[in-house]
C-alpha cells in the first residue's frame, strides 16, 4: 500500500475516534465549555496528555508551515483548520497526505 493511501485512511481514523469520543460527552454533557476544560485538566493525568497533545499541536503547525512553503502547498491552511477542529491525530495525516500527493507530483525538494 502506498504512503498516501496508509495516510489517507490514517485521517479517517484521525478524524472518527476523537470525535467519537466527544459526541458522546456533547451528548451528556452539552456544549459546555467550561466543564470541558474542568474535566480536560481534572488530574494528572489527565494535565499529562492534554499538554502533550498541545505541544505536539504547536509543532506539528510550525513543521508543516515551513514543509508547505518548501514544498509549495497551495492548501496549507487545511492543516491549521484540521488540527485545531479536530486535533494532532487528524492534522498530522492530513499533512503527510498532502506532502506524498505533492512529492509525486514532483514538487521541489530545495
Amino acid at each position: 500500500m502506498k504512503p498516501k493511501t496508509v495516510y489517507l485512511l490514517l485521517c479517517i481514523v484521525g478524524f472518527a475516534a476523537p470525535y467519537a469520543a466527544f459526541i458522546a460527552w456533547l451528548a451528556e454533557h452539552g456544549p459546555n465549555g467550561r466543564l470541558f476544560v474542568q474535566q480536560l485538566f481534572s488530574n494528572h493525568i489527565s494535565v499529562f496528555f492534554a499538554l502533550d497533545v498541545l505541544v505536539s499541536a504547536v509543532v506539528l503547525l510550525r513543521f508543516s508551515a515551513l514543509e508547505s512553503r518548501r514544498l509549495k502547498l497551495h492548501s496549507r491552511w487545511v492543516i491549521l483548520v484540521a488540527t485545531l477542529l479536530v486535533g494532532v491525530s487528524f492534522g498530522l495525516p492530513l499533512f503527510l497526505y498532502l506532502r506524498e500527493r505533492q512529492l509525486e507530483q514532483g514538487a521541489p525538494t530545495a
